[in-house]
């Protein structure tokens, strides 16, 4: 019951840190074309993520039940994936890198379960047929495959809408794109904010669901008061109040903001104009939306980090700052193989402890 309770509060401050260390996302270009300023930037991401955190739960049933088998996992495993998770989270803050929180809890869970099941593969759920859909799930097709597939489309998505646009507005006067484009990008922001809610919050609200549905099997929820019925979860979902929960943490966390990672995305990587703002912003909100739609848990970071490279491009291809791009994909590429070590051997030291 300790360590449930305790799992409940560390994943609400992920959810927390989520929100300021993904801030960056959906508001850094916002920021850096001027349309908005960090205040009202940041405002309008915790409304918007706030919205989109209360719609659907297709993300958080993958999180929760398709990517490791739920009989190897304790309340301790998710203690411990979460640990590993915002430990990479404040690392790669402090070093002001845009890493992906959702592959930081994935990574986490993955080695977490690992170690609970002594090693064995078969905890990990690597590609698994659903026969109510009829199509392959589990972590090759749910996480792998998006996680390189994704971000090219960002990029390729946000090339050639940046192009279309250029030759929309080639005639007009420069003055009248920045206008045009300055209120247009309040509502890519708007929608960026919105498609972050869906798919990041959602991805709490699957670890939390399932840490009840543990407790729950393991008998910790009985003998509690009625006032405390609405912990027990026999099977998986996501209840209302866990979603309010997640939503409302990661609207504080985004109101705070995180603006190492502001400065990295919306000025190190490329100079943007309004236009470019909004470009790259629907391209990114666009993709997140349909990952969302498929219970993908993308990584929001991956896309809008690429998008905003390939509508760089379409300047000149040194227009995007390479050194700082080839800083983001070491800190994209570690993030699995890190936060799934660092939970591995978290979870590792508290089977010690437990035996001793």
């Amino acid at each position: 019951m300790i360590f449930i309770l305790i799992g409940v509060i560390i994943a609400l401050a992920f959810e927390y840190i989520n929100g300021f260390h993904d801030t960056a996302i959906a508001i850094a270009t916002s920021i850096s074309t001027k349309v908005l300023t960090p205040r009202q930037a940041v405002l309008l991401a915790s409304v918007c993520n706030l919205g989109g955190a209360l719609v659907g739960v297709t993300v958080a049933s993958t999180i929760g039940k398709g990517l490791v088998d739920t009989a190897c996992v304790t309340p301790e495993t998710i203690v411990c994936a979460l640990v590993g998770a915002i430990l990479w989270n404040l690392f790669t803050w402090w070093l002001g890198l845009p890493s992906s929180s959702s592959h930081a809890l994935i990574g986490g869970l993955c080695g977490a379960a690992l170690a609970t099941a002594h090693g064995n593969l078969a905890c990990i759920r690597w590609s698994v047929l659903n026969p109510a859909t009829g199509n392959m799930e589990g972590l090759l097709h749910k996480v792998i495959i998006p996680m390189f597939t994704a971000p090219v489309i960002g990029f390729v998505a946000g090339f050639l809408l940046m192009g279309v646009l250029i030759m929309l507005v080639h005639r007009m006067r420069p003055r009248v794109i920045n206008l045009v484009f300055g209120k247009l990008q309040l509502v890519s922001a708007a929608w960026m904010g919105f498609s972050h809610g869906t798919n990041d919050a959602q991805k709490t609200m699957g670890i939390i669901a399932l840490l009840l549905v543990v407790g729950t099997q393991s008998g910790a929820f009985d003998g509690l008061p009625p006032l405390f019925s609405f912990l027990r979860t026999p099977e998986f979902k996501v209840a209302f109040w866990v979603k309010v929960a997640c939503a409302g943490t990661m609207a504080v966390g985004t109101a705070v903001g995180g603006w190492r990672i502001i400065r990295t995305l919306g000025s190190k990587v490329v100079r943007m104009q309004p236009i470019h703002g909004f470009a790259a912003q629907t391209t990114a909100a666009a993709v997140i939306h349909v990952a969302t739609q498929w219970g993908i848990p993308l990584s929001t970071t991956h896309v809008t980090s690429t998008a905003i490279m390939g509508v760089g491009c379409t300047k000149r291809m040194s227009a995007v700052k390479w050194g700082v791009v080839s800083r983001i994909l070491w800190a994209w590429v570690l993030t699995l193989p890190v936060t799934g070590f660092l939970a591995f051997w978290l979870q590792k030291a508290v089977l010690v402890f437990y035996h001793r």
